[in-house]
């Protein structure tokens, strides 16, 4: 038998009612930290709930499930996690790996610092887009750059998890997380991330010292936000709603701006540039043709391109814009090739 059950949010003080009497008479409790510490003083109150053997369990030995699901085979096994324990999705696959063996799986639910955060900000939860998390080898950025991308140009708030390394007591300080998303948007350029995007740090959410602070990065990036963990938040379309709740709930450095207002797609990014740049190189090679009436077909087809590239950006079909600039781009640089002239870059 193997249970799965959360901590909540607040540490030993959180542990659901109904968790108490299994963990009681629970032949070994499991309980594991990688996904977020625990006070050395709750494990303690933790471990008195406990009559049967209780395990600290490191992340390679959850991943692995091999001695849990062994021991679950035959006894009563909890694993114990903070927040709700299917937020994590090695534990997901350790219960499909219980249920393939024949072993009983049972969950007691609780609160996830993920949900939480969300309505403590007093952001709207069904706004929330994809989550990443950012580590502290800041190549790795270039992925959580385009998550926040492709949120906001959907209007969606992006959760960005901060590195924690439960081995080496190591957590990512949002100052350089943020650093590494200013130096991401030089080398990306798709003015996603500036010193002016509106963000949120929400610190201990959950613990009575818990902080909400939200303003331009670069205010964030001068201030203290304390003792870990960390999550920060990047904010899309901000109802004035939540832009009231995040004044009153949580300290604000920055008015509440809309950070989709200055990012485009990258279709219409690419179609700023090459629409006028594809018409400038018909203009300039069309008078090379004029004579010639066997051209003149290729000559119109190229500027129809032109204007259905321009339309279907206008009616959304951003794949067929690109691809009809591309069409024109490719005649004009054959008429251009068949002259003598450089392509157009």
């Amino acid at each position: 038998m193997l249970w799965f059950i959360g901590l909540g949010i607040s540490g030993s003080k959180s542990i659901p009612v109904e968790a108490t009497d299994v963990l009681a008479k629970a032949d070994i409790v499991y309980i594991e930290q990688f996904t977020s510490p625990i006070s050395k003083a709750d494990l303690e109150k933790i471990k008195k709930m406990t009559n049967g053997e209780f395990k600290p369990a490191k992340r390679w030995l959850v991943e692995d499930g091999k001695e849990i699901l062994e021991n679950a085979k035959k006894k009563k096994v909890v694993l114990l996690s903070y927040g709700d324990p299917y937020i994590a999705t090695t534990h997901i696959e350790l219960r499909t790996r219980a249920i393939e063996e024949k072993i009983k799986t049972y969950s007691i639910h609780a609160s996830s610092s993920l949900t939480s955060m969300i309505g403590e900000c007093g952001l709207h939860f069904y706004k929330l887009g994809r989550i990443a998390t950012i580590m502290s080898e800041m190549k790795s950025l270039t992925t959580p750059y385009y998550v926040i991308y492709k949120n906001i140009i959907e209007g969606n708030h992006t959760v960005l998890l901060l590195e924690y390394n439960q081995d080496k007591d190591f957590f990512l300080e949002p100052k350089d997380a943020l650093t590494g998303l200013i130096d991401t948007e030089k080398s990306q350029k798709r003015n996603v991330i500036g010193e002016s995007t509106y963000a949120i740090v929400a610190s201990r959410i959950g613990f009575r010292d818990q902080s909400i602070v939200s303003g331009k990065i670069s205010s964030l990036k001068k201030t203290d936000f304390g003792k870990p963990p960390h999550t920060i938040i990047i904010t899309g379309r901000l109802h004035f709603t939540e832009s009231d709740a995040l004044k009153i709930l949580g300290r604000c450095l920055d008015e509440p701006m809309d950070n989709s207002e200055k990012t485009t797609k990258i279709a219409k990014q690419m179609m700023k540039r090459y629409v006028p740049m594809v018409r400038e190189a018909l203009e300039e090679v069309t008078p090379y043709y004029k004579d010639q009436k066997e051209f003149q077909v290729i000559l119109e087809n190229a500027e129809l391109y032109i204007q259905d590239a321009e339309k279907f950006l206008e009616d959304g079909q951003d794949e067929v814009a690109v691809l009809s600039i591309g069409y024109a781009d490719g005649l004009v640089d054959a008429l251009r090739l068949a002259k003598g002239l450089e392509p157009k870059m």
